[in-house]
């Protein structure tokens, strides 16, 4: 496979390291169904060492939060942190930016508490079993609640999120919208039934990839969570 047919546009460049912009959902597709916002070599090797992937966002308004996580990330692995070491190190960086961008003051109440209604930003469905889906701010879900927060959550997995809510990133193009609510909604239905996150997961992954390659699939497993056209 040729790599080239999922780069989009170079938009920067910090000494060794070209910053792409990429087509994340042929990614998803074609190589990593993993592949979220952004990577680095040393978490996904197939992008190249001195290269970072971002995906392409319909509100690109992140950049350089992620481009400052990957830039402590990507150093701390290549002097031989693990991922999660390296993670967790990254987002101290993030968060700290996330702070000086003010960010939190734009979602906090008067008792300095995140707002949950400020980070929604429309109800997209209802479901038959009564799941609201919503689509919230991404970028201030990240921000007040948790930096990993990336394409959809559910209240199983996240504590904020409220009960019987999914919820959609913003910062997700329309036409990968399906695919995200597909997962979310298939794990959430796994969890419900004494799944643990892990294997919840890598199942909703599965149907998910499956999905991305058969549009009937998409639409009948959709229908069989609630969710018909």
């Amino acid at each position: 496979m040729d790599k080239k047919e999922f780069y989009l546009k170079k938009i920067g460049q910090r000494g060794k390291i070209a910053i792409w912009l990429v087509d994340g959902s042929k990614i998803r597709c074609d190589l990593d169904k993993e592949f979220t916002n952004f990577g680095q070599h040393f978490r996904f090797p197939f992008i190249p060492k001195y290269e970072f992937w971002l995906d392409k966002e319909a509100m690109p308004n992140e950049r350089r939060f992620f481009i400052d996580h990957l830039l402590v990330e990507w150093q701390s692995m290549r002097e031989g942190s693990s991922y999660i070491e390296a993670f967790d190190a990254a987002g101290e960086k993030e968060r700290s930016e996330r702070f000086k961008a003010g960010d939190l003051k734009k979602v906090c109440g008067k008792d300095n508490r995140p707002d949950i209604k400020k980070m929604r930003y429309r109800l997209l469905y209802k479901t038959d079993g009564g799941i609201l889906i919503w689509l919230v701010y991404g970028r201030l879900v990240r921000s007040a609640f948790n930096i990993d927060f990336t394409q959809g959550g559910h209240d199983l997995v996240y504590d904020f999120v409220p009960r019987n809510n999914v919820w959609l990133d913003n910062d997700v193009l329309i036409k990968e919208r399906p695919y995200i609510m597909l997962h979310e909604l298939y794990e959430r239905s796994l969890m419900k039934r004494g799944f643990d996150y892990p294997k919840a997961h890598r199942r909703a992954s599965k149907i998910e990839w499956q999905a991305r390659h058969d549009k009937r699939k998409l639409k009948e497993s959709l229908a069989l969570l609630g969710i018909y056209d």
